[in-house]
C-alpha cells in the first residue's frame, strides 16, 4: 500500500482482503431469491488480488478519508460533522464510519488492487477490510459473521439495491467455497481443491469497465421478483449447475466443470442483453482456439473480468492470445487466506 504522508499520534492498522472469481450459482445469492429456489449455492474461490484499508490515528477530531486508486479525498473537521453529512465523495468509507462511530480523529486510506468494475467483488472486499479496520480502531470484537452483515446491510445503504451474500465470504476467508443458501442461514463451505490445481487451469482477464450499467443483477432480480417465469427457469438451472459444479470440484473432474461452466455462461447470457460484450466473445473465441475449454464472465458481465477454463499446460499460452486480442490478463492466485488485519 502507497505510504501515507501523515504523523500518527499513535500505532495505526491495516487490514487486507482478497477479491473473488466466482463459477457458478451467482446472482441467486440476493435474498430472498435463493429462498424460492431450494438447496441454492454459490460457488467460488478467492484470489490474491487485495483490498486494503490503512487507520492511522490523528490527533484532535479531524477525520480524513482518502482513496488511493481512485485519488479521492475528503475530510471533516469532527466525527459529528461526518455524522450530519448527507452525501459524500468516498461513501464506501464514510458509511462506515458512520456506523463505528470513532472518538478519535483519524486518517483512512483505502486502497484495491481491483481494476474498475471487474466484477470480482472489489468492493465487497474493500468493505470486509474496512469494517475489520475500523472496528479494531474502536475496539469492537466482531466475529467474521458479524462483520459479513455489517458489511453487506452498509453496502446495501450505499448502491440502495440488494446485495448479495458471496461476495463476502471470499473476503473473509480466502480458499475455495461452497456457500449454501438456506432457509436458516448462510453456510460456507470449505471445497478441498488443490490451489495449485485452479492456478494451473485457469485464466483470469480484465476486458475493460462495463459501459451499460443497466445490465446488472438489479435487472435481473426485478425480473425475477415481477415473476419472469423464463427467468425463473433459468435461475431453477443455475441453480442445478452450482450443486454440480460443487460435486465436480470435489471430484476434481475437469471435464464436468468445463461443460458446466459453458452451461451457465449460455443461461446467463440469455438472462439479460448486454451481459457480454464484443470483446468478451472474441476473447472465449481466441481461448478456444489456443486451449481454452470454458469460460464466463464474473460478477454481472457487461464488461469486467471473464475467467477461463483451459486444457491442462495451457494457460500461458491462452494468456498470451487474451493479451494480444485486447484481454488485460491478471495474475491469478488462490489466496489461500482470507482478511487480515495487523498493527502497522
Amino acid at each position: 500500500m502507497r505510504k501515507s504522508s501523515y504523523r500518527a499520534s499513535g500505532r495505526g492498522i491495516v487490514a487486507q482482503a482478497p477479491c473473488r472469481a466466482d463459477l457458478a450459482g451467482g446472482t441467486i445469492d440476493l435474498w430472498p431469491l435463493y429462498l424460492f429456489h431450494p438447496d441454492a449455492l454459490t460457488v467460488n474461490f478467492a484470489v490474491n488480488i487485495l483490498a486494503t484499508c490503512r487507520i492511522t490515528p490523528l490527533k484532535g477530531k479531524r477525520i480524513h478519508v482518502r482513496s488511493l486508486d481512485t485519488r479521492r479525498e475528503e475530510q471533516f473537521p469532527s466525527f459529528e460533522a461526518l455524522s450530519t453529512a448527507s452525501r459524500f465523495r468516498l461513501p464506501l468509507a464514510a458509511r462506515l464510519l458512520q456506523f463505528f462511530a470513532p472518538k478519535e480523529g483519524l486518517l483512512i486510506e483505502t486502497d484495491s488492487e481491483s481494476p474498475a468494475g471487474a466484477g470480482i467483488s472489489g468492493s465487497s472486499a474493500l468493505m470486509v477490510a474496512t469494517t475489520a479496520a475500523l472496528a479494531r480502531f474502536t475496539g469492537r470484537h466482531l466475529t467474521l459473521e458479524q462483520m459479513w452483515v455489517i458489511a453487506q446491510n452498509v453496502e446495501a445503504q450505499i448502491i440502495q439495491v440488494p446485495t448479495g451474500c458471496q461476495d463476502y465470504y471470499p473476503a473473509l476467508y480466502g480458499g475455495v467455497s461452497a456457500i449454501h443458501l438456506d432457509a436458516d442461514g448462510i453456510h460456507r463451505e470449505a471445497v478441498a481443491v488443490l490451489p495449485e490445481e485452479l492456478e494451473s487451469r485457469f485464466v483470469l482477464a480484465y476486458t475493460g469497465a462495463p459501459r451499460q450499467s443497466g445490465i446488472n443483477n438489479w435487472e435481473v432480480f426485478k425480473a425475477h421478483i415481477d415473476g419472469d417465469k423464463r427467468v425463473f427457469r433459468n435461475f431453477e438451472r443455475i441453480v442445478t449447475i452450482a450443486r454440480d459444479m460443487h460435486q465436480a470440484l470435489l471430484k476434481t473432474d475437469w471435464g464436468e466443470v468445463a461443460r458446466l461452466l459453458r452451461e451457465e455462461w449460455k443461461l446467463r447470457r440469455s438472462n439479460a442483453p448486454g451481459i457480454t460484450t464484443p470483446l468478451i466473445d472474441k476473447l472465449i473465441s481466441v481461448a478456444a482456439r489456443h486451449g481454452g475449454r470454458a469460460a464466463k464472465a464474473c460478477g454481472a458481465g457487461g464488461g469486467g473480468c471473464v475467467i477461463f477454463l483451459v486444457e491442462e499446460g495451457a494457460a500461458s499460452r491462452v494468456a498470451t492470445a487474451i493479451g494480444d486480442n485486447g484481454g488485460r490478463v491478471l495474475p491469478l492466485q488462490v489466496a489461500r487466506n482470507g482478511l487480515r488485519v495487523s498493527s502497522s
